[in-house]
């Protein structure tokens, strides 16, 4: 697939460590310009840049703005927001194999990738005169690529627990070769562990709306229950082009229990989730 129709992004989210600052930094690029999406819990931002200022190697550099594995360092001077800083990154901890399994292999409209389920976090920012000290806090990395978000889809992310876990889940519309099904991808990474429901390992979607995600494969069960959230509202892509809004809320409350069998592998509640949903209640069919 050309560029010309694509869209790229990598969304780096940072809380700290007590209930208070949280920071999403979205940047990419589509066919026409560079961005640089900047989400918190009070208001959202596009910063857009020429796709000359878009530089990709080891590391990303959008305008002043630098990304990597190790850090990020922002520089964003703008008549609505001012946003300097660096927060440097601790050990990451990446899933085992790509999060797409087999459909790796196969073009699709939208293709997801985590780099790090959780990482420590040093640093802080100042965000229109305010500092926000992200040191002793936690880190996400993930990612997109492709030419659209799906036209439907709900997407939760927690790291923000007592024990030492971070739950990704997603569930979205997916077109594939003329047809169209729900998918699912999810891992709760639990005290260095990984566990992987996903469609490509035969997980089942039985419940999935505004309030309620629930999943079962084999043995194993998650469910996630979000109080109501309105979020920020971000730019998104569609069709290579940064055309359609979502929204996002990066602090939420939500329940969350993982069962084996019998067996509650682990139950906590956290008032720091992210979430998304962006489908309409009716759209979605058990399997």
């Amino acid at each position: 697939m050309s560029k010309r129709g694509r869209f790229e992004g990598w969304y780096y989210k940072h809380q700290t460590s007590e209930s208070g600052s949280s920071l999403a930094v979205i940047p990419g690029r589509v066919a026409d310009h560079a961005f640089v999406l900047v989400n918190t819990d009070g208001a959202s931002y596009k910063i857009e840049y020429p796709i000359s200022e878009y530089h990709k190697s080891d590391m990303l550099r959008v305008g002043n703005n630098i990304f990597s594995q190790s850090g990020i360092s922002l520089n964003i001077q703008r008549s609505k927001l001012n946003l300097m800083g660096e927060i440097k990154y601790g050990s990451l901890a990446p899933i085992r194999y790509d999060i797409m399994g087999p459909f790796k292999f196969f073009p699709m409209e939208c293709r997801h990738g985590i780099t790090s389920m959780q990482h420590s976090l040093c640093g802080s920012v100042i965000i229109n005169g305010i500092t926000h000290n992200f040191t002793n806090g936690l880190g996400y990395i993930e990612s997109d690529s492709g030419r659209s978000f799906p036209g439907g889809y709900t997407w939760v992310h927690c790291n923000d627990f007592r024990r030492n876990c971070s739950i990704m889940v997603s569930v979205a519309k997916i077109p594939f070769y003329g047809l169209k099904f729900w998918g699912c991808i999810c891992v709760v990474w639990l005290d260095g562990r990984e566990y992987r429901l996903a469609t490509y390992k035969g997980v089942k979607i039985l419940q999935c709306n505004s309030n309620v995600i629930e999943l079962k494969q084999g043995k194993y069960k998650l469910t996630v229950e979000i109080d109501s959230h309105i979020g920020q509202q971000l730019a998104a892509p569609k069709l290579g082009k940064m055309s359609n809004i979502i929204r996002e809320t990066l602090s939420c409350s939500a329940k969350f229990k993982f069962e084996k069998g019998s067996e509650v592998l682990f139950e906590e509640e956290s008032k720091r989730t992210s979430a998304e949903y962006e489908m309409s209640e009716e759209k979605f069919c058990k399997r």
